[in-house]
């Protein structure tokens, strides 16, 4: 049989440089069975529901505040070492539509543990809905997926072993799920330290909840500590700003012109 030739397109060559070097990262999965039932009670109490991405965001972050290996990397400039962040940048994947094919292509959200939830799912949206050449980080990475792969390469190398631009650039934690899907990655690779996701959520608040970390930068007890804290994290200070939005909008309603 004969085919035909597909010319690889700016979001296809965007993925193949990640994979390049992501695969080269020697990753560990950690997974834990979490009872999210508590926050699951209070998001159904909210009339406006923040998304799960949002909620788990905002868990992790806070999270990575008090974890500092979640905040460290390893890179190679000017000599192997472990950089540490004094703060978090979230990277979010998103599959966009771009010139007839559905590409993915990644957000950051500098600070998103001092954000607050409604201010995360507001850029969030803005993501997934601007036009994808307004957002920053799609059209720097489409221009640079123009170059020719030596360059893309070695810039590449560079942003990621290098302490501080690697943070700037790429974040220092990625989230990607495909949960609403009714689907999990199990295997799902990234370049950061520490990618996390999760899968389908019942109706009890039960799920599965993984982190995928590079292990030149931490040991898998640690993880399996972090997957604890993360869960009490989930059900205690996020679930508290979750139940803080219902009487913020309450409080903002009485105040609004014309009200009784």
């Amino acid at each position: 049989m004969r085919g035909r030739a597909l010319k690889l397109s700016a979001p296809r060559r965007l993925v193949g440089d990640l994979m390049r070097f992501s695969i080269r990262v020697p990753r560990v999965t950690v997974q834990r069975q979490m009872n999210l039932g508590p926050l699951l009670e209070a998001r159904a109490a909210q009339q406006s529901k923040p998304s799960w991405t949002v909620l788990f965001l905002k868990g992790y972050a806070l999270l990575s505040l008090e974890t500092p290996e979640l905040r460290r990397a390893y890179v190679k400039l000017p000599r192997p070492q472990l950089y540490e962040y004094p703060e978090s940048v979230a990277s979010i994947a998103h599959e966009r539509d771009f010139d007839g094919e559905r590409a993915v292509l990644l957000s950051l959200i500098k600070n998103p543990e001092r954000r607050p939830i409604a201010e995360i799912a507001a850029l969030i949206e803005a993501a997934r809905t601007r036009p994808v050449m307004e957002v920053k980080e799609f059209r720097r990475a489409l221009k640079i997926a123009k170059l020719p792969a030596p360059i893309r390469w070695l810039l590449m190398w560079l942003g990621l072993n290098l302490g501080r631009p690697r943070g700037r650039h790429f974040g220092t934690f990625q989230l990607s799920v495909y949960s609403g899907l009714g689907a999990e990655s199990l295997n799902p690779l990234t370049p950061l330290t520490t990618i996390f996701n999760y899968g389908p959520i019942d109706d009890r608040g039960m799920v599965t909840v993984r982190i995928h970390y590079d292990h030149r930068v931490m040991d898998g007890a640690n993880v399996a500590r972090a997957l604890e804290r993360f869960e009490r994290i989930l059900n205690d200070e996020v679930a508290a700003e979750v139940t803080a939005l219902a009487k913020t909008a309450a409080l903002a309603a009485a105040a609004a012109p014309g009200a009784a």
